[in-house]
């Protein structure tokens, strides 16, 4: 349990002391509007009417300005509207700390053997509340982007919407399925070594800057649980797909990255050297021409077969 615990804040730890910057995300204004019965706050960047959106899907615990200035300004200038939110329990979208934390022990263990585990939502209502903005912003539909679980819920969105998916980008992220190997001995012995007192306290506030919120990962982490293998689902995408994967993924071994793109039909795979479960500025150049090169891809293909051209 404390390893599984430990797991998760290596998916920010790392990012608490990474070269980061906010600043051109907090000039694009933040606003709310009500989804599904919850307020779900959002920003846009590189509006235009004539421009392809893309809805940007953060992971664990994870706001809106977690993405970084880097990648956002990156897919803005090669031509899109990006679409970025925070997801349901975190960030300034309707929170669910009234329902209080899950114990994680007794979750595991129902998790384990097969049983549901008690959660607030799952992954399919926020896959439907990615969905319910598009509808309230007027998106017809997309390229969806998602990273870690935001890339599950990616998933979940190409899978149940498919009209609504214009192209599929899933970044270090996984099907779920249970043969699939688990953190790394080398990522779990790397937090053992996690600060305390003050330090962990200095540690906190920098992960909070960057836009990560501790205490919504448990919740976040039963909605992952409560929908558990979706291998199925993820088989029957149909859209354009892209898969992206760190070689130095201790957290989400590379091997889910590739069961992603083996289940799906024409799907591109690609592992990035010196990626481990971030999103690292060395490989900032090269990640954000793949994916803009696949959405082109798939937009020049629409294209060509509009009823227009």
């Amino acid at each position: 349990m404390k390893q599984l615990l430990l797991c998760l804040l290596l998916a920010i730890t790392p990012l608490a002391n990474a070269e980061y910057s906010r600043t051109f995300l907090d000039t694009h204004p933040l606003k709310t509007i009500g989804v599904n019965g919850i307020d779900i706050a959002y920003r846009t960047v590189g509006e235009g009417a004539d421009r392809p959106k893309i809805v940007v899907i953060m992971g664990l615990g994870g706001s809106n300005v977690a993405w970084g200035d880097n990648l956002i300004r990156g897919l803005s200038d090669a031509g899109y509207e990006v679409l970025m939110f925070d997801n349901r329990d975190t960030g300034a979208s309707t929170r669910f700390d009234s329902w209080g934390q899950p114990t994680i022990w007794l979750q595991l263990i129902k998790h384990k053997l097969g049983l549901s585990v008690n959660a607030p939502y799952s992954l399919d209502d926020m896959a439907a509340d990615a969905v319910g903005l598009m509808d309230a912003l007027g998106y017809q539909d997309g390229h969806i982007i998602g990273t870690s679980m935001g890339g599950m819920i990616a998933q979940i969105v190409a899978a149940k919407y498919p009209e609504r998916t214009r192209s599929l980008i899933s970044i270090m992220s996984t099907t779920g399925a249970r043969h699939l190997p688990p953190p790394t001995s080398l990522a779990e012995n790397r937090l053992k070594d996690l600060a305390e007192g003050e330090a962990e306290a200095d540690r906190e506030a920098k992960i909070r800057a960057r836009g990560f919120y501790p205490k919504s990962m448990p919740r976040h982490l039963m909605a992952v649980f409560k929908v558990g293998d979706r291998s199925g689902a993820v088989a029957s995408i149909q859209a354009q797909t892209l898969v992206v994967h760190g070689a130095d993924d201790g957290l989400i071994p590379p091997a889910h990255g590739e069961h992603t793109a083996e289940l799906i039909e024409g799907a591109e795979f690609i592992l990035f050297e010196g990626m481990g479960h971030n999103l690292p500025e060395a490989v900032m150049p090269d990640l954000i021409s793949s994916m803009t090169a696949h959405m082109d891809r798939v937009e020049a293909a629409n294209a060509s077969i509009s009823p227009e051209s």
